[in-house]
């Protein structure tokens, strides 16, 4: 008789046991990581050696939470020196504990400033001080259901990055799950509704598969599966679901209706500001474009900017495939310096134009999300300066230009702790950078303009894929040195347009970055550059500075140019039924696309640690010292 087990090779049902076990293990990990809150009588009081300030809880409709609770929460956050503490309730609901350990890594909330705020959605305890410099009014302190406290959590994290926690409270009961919030606790979570559901089928096709390939084997790992929630709290767990059975036994029919409903449920209603809604902002766009747009470009120059040799080629000719906005952009390649550049360059009007809703405005949550995945990258550029520093020495001052949000600044605190950053640049997020607490002091305006107020006053400044952005880049170097103390230290990171990528890829490679980027230079040209200006090269990186999005950014693109989204403010026809339903189709089409592409990047990735320093990397990073005298 033939075995039960008998047949083909199990590979697909041992992928997702693996994966199953991977993720299990993981998620209780995580569950164990939380601590516990003491309770009763015994609870510790807030210490008294110092003054405790003053202290909100903010609570989601139907949490009750008693005195003792509350007590322990805040002794607990004044003796881990938290100014922003979420609650998980000991008994939170089997589903939405999964959903919140999936997306929240205790250790990486401590050791990171750029994580994302998460919470269970019940109770938050916050110090006034972080909601006064959130500016967040009373009114916007009640009355919230658990998403708005999940959402509540997220916008007050960035003024806590670096005191921020969570813990169980064990004597805190949690509200019963509500279905009509599905959709929206999923997007307060940051979790997206439509690729999760894409995920979940594939989930559900994989289990398909591995049942009918090797029916034993599929059937043991979809019980497994199956038995996953009692997996992760068995054992001595701080949270026990009060539903526990009930979410186990009916576990894979709960999970197909719960996305159902958040599928079909209603959009979430969004209060919009007029700066953030694009039907306000179309007549607006409408105007800028009403006379054409040769307001936006200058005159064609007729010799290199870098080398001033008049043998020039066209290079690319690319649309605006970052915001699909109206416009044809021209770089040109000097063939004597290699040095690539914006030709005709976008004038002040053109810059204004469609930088617009790019970093702030409309684009400002996206590029803030996008900012904070990129942790890795700033500490590598703040170890680079750390190891060429003399031993046990820190800097005293640290400019980044171009800071944005000052991302790069407050990662770079958590390696340079005795170091002060400051940040400079055009846009609003410098000021809500220094309200945030990430910098010490925000700059706002050109660099060339204001170094003459800064001179002599750093010991490192930093121009991370900034100087490509620049209209005159010597401009820019001239203001570095102006500003740096001799012997300081210039930490410069740009694209490299000698990667293999942008040959490969061409209009569609990212690091072009029409029409933004407006000089391209390769590493020899910045060298000699630096050279001439009295710095002297300590070191230079390029596989540890390769960004790794040049196929996922290639499909992005490619889906911007075909479709744009409709409902931007720039598009001039608006979200008509066929442009909503040729976005959509080639949305749909795109997921295998950037399948691939992403499996291509982490090739390029390992490439670019590799040969690197031979075009592989689409980045490089340098050091220089600002010579003395």
């Amino acid at each position: 008789m033939l075995s039960p087990v008998a047949g083909p090779f199990p590979w697909l049902a041992l992928l997702i046991g693996l994966g199953l076990a991977g993720g299990t293990r993981t998620l209780r990990r995580r569950l164990r990581a939380l601590p516990v809150l003491p309770v009763g009588p015994e609870a510790p009081a807030p210490p008294v050696d110092r003054p405790v300030g003053g202290w909100t809880c903010v609570t989601a409709l139907g949490v009750h939470p008693d005195e003792s609770t509350v007590r322990a929460a805040v002794g607990h956050a004044e003796r881990a020196g938290l100014l922003l503490l979420d609650l998980v309730p000991g008994d939170l609901p089997a589903d939405e504990l999964l959903t919140l350990l999936g997306r929240l890594d205790p250790d990486r909330t401590h050791r990171d400033p750029l994580a994302r705020g998460r919470g269970a959605g019940h109770l938050l305890v916050v110090h006034d001080d972080v909601l006064r410099r959130a500016a967040v009014p009373a009114a916007d302190l009640v009355g919230l259901d658990p998403p708005g406290l999940i959402e509540l959590t997220a916008r007050l994290r960035p003024f806590a990055a670096l005191e921020s926690g969570h813990a169980v409270a064990p004597e805190l009961t949690a509200t019963p799950p509500d279905p009509a919030l599905r959709k929206r606790r999923l997007r307060a979570e940051g979790v997206p509704v439509w690729p999760n559901l894409i995920g979940r089928l594939g989930e559900a096709a994989a289990y398909t598969g591995a049942c009918v390939t090797t029916p034993f084997w599929g059937a043991l790992v979809f019980l497994v599966m199956w038995a996953q929630p009692y997996a992760v709290v068995a054992g001595h767990s701080p949270v026990r679901p009060r539903d526990l059975g009930r979410a186990t036994a009916l576990r894979p029919f709960l999970a197909g209706w719960r996305w159902v409903r958040a599928v079909l449920g209603p959009r979430p209603d969004r209060a919009r500001t007029p700066a953030m809604d694009p039907a306000a902002l179309r007549p607006e766009y409408a105007r800028s474009v009403a006379h054409g747009l040769d307001a936006f470009f200058e005159e064609r120059r007729e010799t290199c900017p870098w080398c001033g040799s008049d043998r020039l080629g066209v290079h690319r000719r690319i649309g605006d495939h970052l915001q699909g906005k109206p416009g044809r952009f021209t770089l040109e390649r000097c063939r004597d310096c290699a040095h690539v550049f914006q030709n005709p360059r976008l004038s002040l009007a053109g810059l204004e134009y469609y930088y617009r809703d790019f970093y702030d405005g409309l684009g400002g949550p996206g590029a803030e999300a996008l900012f904070g995945t990129m942790s890795r990258t700033y500490r590598a550029r703040a170890e680079l300066l750390r190891r060429h520093l003399p031993a046990d020495t820190a800097p005293r001052a640290w400019l980044d230009v171009g800071t944005g949000h000052a991302h790069m600044c407050v990662v770079g605190r958590s390696v340079l702790p005795d170091t002060a950053f400051d940040g400079l640049d055009l846009g609003d997020g410098v000021a809500a950078a220094e309200r945030r607490g990430w910098i010490r002091a925000g700059h706002r305006g050109q660099f060339p303009d204001l170094a003459d107020d800064l001179a002599g006053g750093y010991d490192v400044v930093s121009m991370h894929h900034y100087l490509e952005h620049t209209r005159d880049p010597f401009a820019e170097l001239d203001a570095a040195a102006k500003v740096l103390v001799p012997g300081g230290r210039l930490l410069i990171e740009l694209p490299d347009p000698r990667c293999w990528y942008g040959r490969l890829l061409r209009g569609l490679w990212l690091p072009l970055f029409q029409p933004q980027h407006q000089h391209l230079m390769p590493r020899r040209n910045l060298e000699l550059a630096l050279n001439a200006r009295g710095f002297t090269v300590l070191a230079h990186e390029t596989g540890r500075a390769h960004q790794g999005n040049d196929f996922t950014g290639a499909v992005s693109q490619a889906l911007t140019a075909l479709g744009p989204n409709p409902t931007m403010p720039w598009v001039a026809a608006g979200p008509t039924p066929w442009r909503r339903a040729r976005r959509a189709a080639l949305v749909v089409l795109s997921v295998p696309c950037f399948v691939a592409a992403v499996l291509l990047d982490a090739v390029g990735f390992l490439l670019a640690r590799t040969a690197g320093d031979h075009g592989a990397s689409n980045a490089y990073r340098l050091l220089a010292r600002k010579d003395p005298g």
